[in-house]
């Protein structure tokens, strides 16, 4: 697989699975406060774990690599909600991130090698609606009232790796993003 870049100039794994959240989430935050008590939920992967961000190639200019870029955008993905849950805490919103499980689904349905393994994957994955349990759990369940910040598997709390857990990570990456993305404060407010 080849890095591909959007018509906005971004990585577009970057851009799809980390900066459309955090753009969308954070344009909904006066609808939610509004609404609240409100839940965010992101979608993430076990795939972070095999992530390490390098901060000076977010968006794998220097060398791409499409398992390391994915599970970057993943660990992302628990940084922005950890991030996300901190600064809602005191509004009535909650923000949790999960693994939905190894779903059957299009993801490698490429040709070639990738195909091969994707028809491989496909025999050990779990179906899309049951792949959707753990997103519904923290969507509508009353166990998970006022719980924030947290990474779910299974409709179970569990760690993620030590760097999804760094908090000064957490705020670097959402400086950056609202940069990215053109958000600040005043907007956010507006």
């Amino acid at each position: 697989m080849r890095r591909e870049v959007t018509s906005e100039g971004f990585e577009r794994t970057f851009a799809t699975n980390h900066l459309s959240c955090f753009l969308l989430a954070n344009l909904l935050l006066p609808a939610l406060e509004k609404a609240a008590p409100a839940r965010v939920v992101n979608v993430s992967s076990e795939g972070h774990r095999m992530a390490v961000l390098d901060w000076d190639d977010l968006q794998a200019e220097k060398g791409y690599f499409h398992f390391q870029v994915f599970g970057g955008s993943k660990l992302m993905n628990i940084l922005f909600t950890r991030e996300l849950a901190r600064r809602v805490q005191d509004r009535g919103i909650t923000a949790n991130a999960l693994h939905p499980g190894v779903v059957a689904s299009n993801f490698m349905a490429k040709p070639g090698l990738w195909g091969i393994g994707g028809k491989i994957a496909a025999l050990f994955s779990m179906s899309p609606k049951r792949g959707a349990q753990t997103s519904i759990f923290l969507a509508s369940s009353p166990e998970v009232d006022g719980v924030t910040g947290e990474y779910f598997a299974k409709s179970k709390r569990k760690t993620p790796s030590r760097d999804a857990l760094d908090d000064a990570a957490a705020k670097r990456l959402w400086e950056l993003s609202e940069r990215l993305v053109g958000l600040s404060a005043a907007s956010r407010a507006a």
